[in-house]
């Protein structure tokens, strides 16, 4: 199976490293064993668990093996999207009794194996639900693939909900195999491969680029509605207090990925002067843009550096990480 998703990853035009093959052979031995079960041979951990830093593979990998694995039903979600839809399932089994089991059965019903991309939770009300879901999956023989930039017992590291999430991270440790990835390059900083852009410099550039006359229009987004300079079939165009300065949560930010497929976001102040808040949504906004394969256009008058300097959101590097793939451009000043 390591074979398979090896070839899968190079048909890509990538080539792994030492410690990435290394990585996937072992995830290919662990996944056959705990697909073909023996008497005499120890069984193989119900789920794997792969973390470390940001821009060392972990969700190709693991993409690789869930594409390469013999499923018929298999489901790959971010965990950003697994929240809401796992809430809404809750929500149609209000009144019954153990909705949650309920929810267990139909996810473990619908996907054999199931691959949770960017596993972190910081809010505890989502760390408790996932925490509280885990179990019910591994008893259904539901295999896990979960990515993280965290080991379990770092998870929700919040200290004053760290001890409520801890029996679910010993859960991850006691029914996953849990794999490091070597600590090594960041190639999503090294890829010349690029999924948007940033052009530094005044406002009015993305309209130059856009090709967009700007005038303010109302999209609705559930109960509320945002003000963007232009919205069409495919691309929208707002600035970063509309996206980033109202509580939209990642269920807002899901809705806006699957409507347009370009996004292009305005007048980006220096991030380490911002909220907590707005840190947040910010990482939140990128981290789904990336996985449903948004164009992302983004304007800001300091440098990518500069906007980036001084943020000490725990998942942040992440965020920089694939901001670092976004082609800048800087427009030429005229000749005095």
């Amino acid at each position: 199976m390591a074979t398979q998703a090896a070839r899968l990853i190079e048909a890509r035009g990538l080539q792994l490293d030492d410690a990435q093959a290394r990585m996937l052979v072992r995830l290919g031995d662990w996944l056959q064993v705990r697909l073909r079960p023996s008497a005499w041979r120890r069984a193989a951990p119900a789920g794997a668990y792969l973390w470390g830093g940001v821009g060392r593979g972990k969700s190709l990998l693991l993409d690789a093996l869930f594409q390469a694995a013999p499923f018929v039903s298999k489901r790959r979600v971010h965990v950003h999207a697994l929240l809401p839809d796992v809430q809404q399932r809750l929500l149609a089994h209000a009144g019954r009794a153990d909705p949650l089991a309920r929810v267990a059965d139909e996810l473990a019903a619908e996907a054999r194996l199931l691959f949770v991309d960017e596993f972190h939770v910081h809010d505890i009300g989502d760390a408790i639900l996932l925490g509280r879901l885990l179990q019910p999956l591994f008893e259904r023989d539901c295999i896990l693939l979960l990515s993280s930039n965290y080991a379990p017992p770092a998870l929700c590291p919040n200290p004053l909900y760290h001890s409520r999430f801890k029996p679910f991270a010993e859960v991850l440790q006691r029914r996953c195999l849990v794999l490091q990835v070597d600590a090594g390059a960041d190639y999503r900083s090294l890829s010349a491969r690029y999924w948007g852009r940033y052009l530094q410099g005044p406002a009015g550039l993305l309209g130059k680029h856009l090709g967009t006359c700007a005038a303010p229009q109302q999209v609705a987004l559930g109960r509320r509605s945002l003000t963007a300079w232009a919205a069409d079939g495919c691309g929208l165009w707002l600035d970063f207090a509309a996206l980033c300065r109202q509580p939209l949560a990642s269920a807002d930010y899901l809705e806006l990925c699957r409507r347009f497929t370009r996004i292009a976001v305005g007048e980006l102040p220096q991030l380490g002067r911002c909220s907590a808040d707005e840190q947040q949504r910010l990482v939140n906004f990128v981290d789904i843009a990336y996985d449903a394969g948004v164009e992302l256009w983004l304007q800001g008058e300091a440098s990518l550096a500069a906007l980036c300097a001084g943020v000490g959101h725990l998942d942040f590097a992440r965020t920089h990480s694939r901001l670092a793939q976004l082609r800048v451009e800087v427009p030429e000043r005229p000749a005095c």
